[in-house]
């Protein structure tokens, strides 16, 4: 699949208006299932009450036939509060077959708790490294906590925990284990191939891992399940808001513009599907040397204050670059655990408790669970 069409098939959609809901087709929850596949091929779900004006369909048709790389166009039209009718080819042709049911909303999970998206536009930015550290964070505060690994093609949590056995499935609720380290449940993809085997995999597999690490996994009751995602806005993220319904996402980037700028379009995917964006975490913030008190701004300054004020949210946390943390992040031991009273611990323990505060804000199905 290519990411990029997919991004494009997306902001295509986005600029429709409902002018009965003042709203975009996205955030009017309209589409649903959106996929394009390696070959250009769209396929959705569109939501349209019989309120709604019917020529918002083909509008949708028609702004997606104007992008280059759209091949088959296929649309399922669904009235909320009746029966389905799949529309293909040109407008107006009738829909051959059964009319399918209506997908499912995304699905509560209180059992989960909070659950927390941490995304980044590109790759590098240190994301895992982030979401390891505020995970075990957040349990030596006595919080339940997860770590779902979404990122299908590079999963990085197993090396990130030190953690690489082969999960364990339960023989009466055959459900699948997770695994655990430093008080954090575990799972990820790392875990069930081959460390060599290359993940290539189109968007409905990727889907049905992300739904089956959500639904066979016996989680138990958590108070946060972190996911993290692959850089970009692809399959996976997706995938996950329309599985399950996802409390709020975390931004990481570092302070120069190349990542700040990428790092703006996946939180804008989020705003998109209305997903609420928490915060933003600046990685590799400058290092201050303990000896003689000089600032190095490696990655430049002030990226993500920038991003942050951009799109109205706070900016969470900036973690300063430190010596040997990618090597000790190498050997999975996390810097929470390896040098914790060490500049980029403690700025990770604060950003584990501005993260908490904020997603206090966001309704869950679960009160958070302590002890």
């Amino acid at each position: 699949m290519s990411e990029t069409l997919q991004a494009r098939v997306m902001a295509a959609l986005g600029r429709i208006q409902n002018p009965r809901l003042e709203n975009d087709l996205f955030s009017a929850g309209m589409i649903r299932d959106l996929a394009v596949d390696a070959d250009g091929r769209v396929t959705f779900t569109f939501l349209l009450s019989r309120e709604d004006p019917a020529t918002l369909v083909r509008q949708a048709r028609a702004a997606l036939r104007e992008l280059d790389g759209v091949g088959e166009i296929k649309i399922n039209v669904v009235d909320p509060a009746g029966p389905a009718q799949a529309t293909h080819g040109p407008p107006g042709a009738p829909a051959p077959g059964h009319a399918p049911v209506a997908p499912p909303a995304p699905q509560e999970q209180p059992e989960l708790g909070r659950i927390i998206a941490v995304s980044s536009g590109k790759g590098g930015v240190g994301k895992s490294t982030v979401t390891t550290n505020l995970a075990i964070a957040l349990a030596t505060q006595g919080l339940r906590v997860g770590v779902m690994d979404g990122d299908i093609y590079g999963p990085n949590i197993p090396r990130m925990f030190g953690v690489f056995e082969r999960p364990p499935v339960d023989r009466e609720t055959h459900k699948i284990q997770p695994l655990q380290a430093y008080g954090v449940k575990l799972m990820s993809l790392g875990f069930l191939v081959e460390r060599d085997a290359p993940a290539i995999w189109r968007g409905p597999i990727i889907m049905k891992v992300v739904n089956q690490f959500l639904r066979d996994v016996d989680w138990g009751r958590l108070d946060y399940l972190l996911v993290d995602l692959p850089p970009g806005t692809g399959d996976a993220q997706l995938s996950l808001v329309q599985a399950t319904h996802v409390s709020g996402a975390v931004i990481v980037t570092t302070p120069q513009e190349m990542a700040v700028g990428d790092a703006l379009r996946g939180a804008k995917m989020f705003e998109r599907v209305n997903v609420p964006v928490l915060g933003v975490v600046e990685n590799m913030a400058a290092y201050t040397d303990p000896v003689t008190g000089a600032k190095l701004e490696l990655f430049s300054s002030g990226g993500g204050r920038r991003l942050a004020d951009e799109l109205g949210v706070p900016l969470l946390g900036s973690v300063p670059l430190q010596p040997r943390l990618a090597e000790q992040a190498d050997r999975g031991q996390p810097v929470l655990v390896s040098e914790p009273q060490s500049p980029a611990a403690q700025a990770l323990r604060a950003l584990a408790d501005a993260l908490h505060a904020k997603a206090d804000d966001q309704p869950a199905s679960l009160p958070i669970l302590r002890g």
